[in-house]
């Protein structure tokens, strides 16, 4: 193995997160409610060098797949993110992730006094997108913006 050359062997079925923003690898485990105990490997690379980013991160999550509801998710703080499925060892499908304009029912808004927050209500909070980078949300009830930072706390 050459210097400067990463080696992280190959999972057989899975998920690989590839182009994450770098920094951002951690918070896409904390979303996709990876905590360590439940088993599976993971493996998590910080910092990688990419062409594509100049630094990003990986995570590779052996047996599982990811549903729609988590790529969503990983698109609010992973815009540029590719979703690798693997299955024996070839990537069975390549998903780009896509950041919606309008986020449904993933977020809350933090400010209290939104209808959205009163458990009475039946409905779901709804987002639209005010800007990508940096993330800025709008919510649909009270017109409140949140922003990135407030995004990661409720994850």
């Amino acid at each position: 193995m050459s210097p400067g050359s990463l080696r992280v062997s190959k999972i057989r079925n899975g998920t690989v997160i590839d182009h994450i923003t770098k920094g951002h690898a951690l918070d896409v485990i904390k979303i996709l409610g990876i905590n360590g105990r439940s088993g599976g490997t993971v493996t998590i690379a910080m910092n990688v060098q990419s062409s594509k980013l100049g630094v990003k991160d990986i995570v590779k999550i052996e047996g599982r797949e990811l549903n729609s509801e988590e790529v969503d998710k990983i698109a609010l703080i992973a815009p540029h993110a590719t979703i690798n499925i693997i299955r024996n060892y070839r990537v069975a499908e390549k998903l780009t992730v896509k950041l919606p304009s309008v986020v449904r029912g993933i977020v809350k808004c933090i400010k209290p006094s939104c209808i959205s927050n009163n458990s009475s209500e039946p409905i779901k909070s709804i987002f639209y997108l005010e800007e990508a980078d940096p993330l800025k949300l709008r919510c649909h009830y009270c017109n409140n913006i949140m922003e990135e930072k407030d995004i990661l706390q409720q994850f």
